[in-house]
């Protein structure tokens, strides 16, 4: 398979499982929780296979986001702390405050990069029924092993 097929194939998942995000975050009844969670597993795969792939795994996900139904753009709602090692996979926890006048749930890309601000990897993690004026707290992991001086950074985070 030569790395473009593979690029778009990695490509053609991560929009068909976060446009399931997206669907699961409207009135259905769907879990936004659980279908994140297969979110992060399409961007784990596509990270794995190095880093144009996680650089486009993660343009994937921005875009997806971007387009995301009902959802309201948050990331000054959203902050990264520190990356620690857990494991042998790069995490960071991140903390959300909603200044809304009702609790929200959140959808957030956290993206970890090289100190010469490389993408090394990208992952979705999900935030649900943050109370307003009430920070809570995440923790979101790498989809592998990461190595050298490691930062994180919201990518994008959407409120709903």
């Amino acid at each position: 398979m030569t790395r473009r097929s593979v690029r778009s194939a990695c490509a053609v998942l991560l929009t068909a499982v976060v446009a399931s995000a997206a669907a699961a975050c409207t009135d259905d009844g769907g879990s936004p929780a659980g279908t994140v969670s297969k979110a992060a597993s399409a961007v784990a795969s596509a990270a794995s296979r190095g880093g144009d792939v996680a650089a486009s795994a993660s343009a994937a996900a921005e875009e997806k986001l971007q387009n995301f139904k009902n959802g309201v753009n948050a990331g000054k709602d959203v902050k990264a702390g520190a990356v620690t090692e857990q494991g042998g996979r790069a995490t960071t926890n991140i903390t959300v405050t909603n200044d809304t006048g009702s609790a929200k749930s959140y959808i957030v890309q956290i993206n970890f990069r090289d100190s010469g601000g490389n993408l090394l990897d990208s992952t979705v993690v999900t935030v649900d029924d943050v109370r307003p004026g009430t920070p809570k707290d995440a923790t979101a992991r790498s989809n592998r092993t990461l190595a050298g001086d490691v930062t994180a950074e919201v990518g994008r985070a959407l409120r709903h």
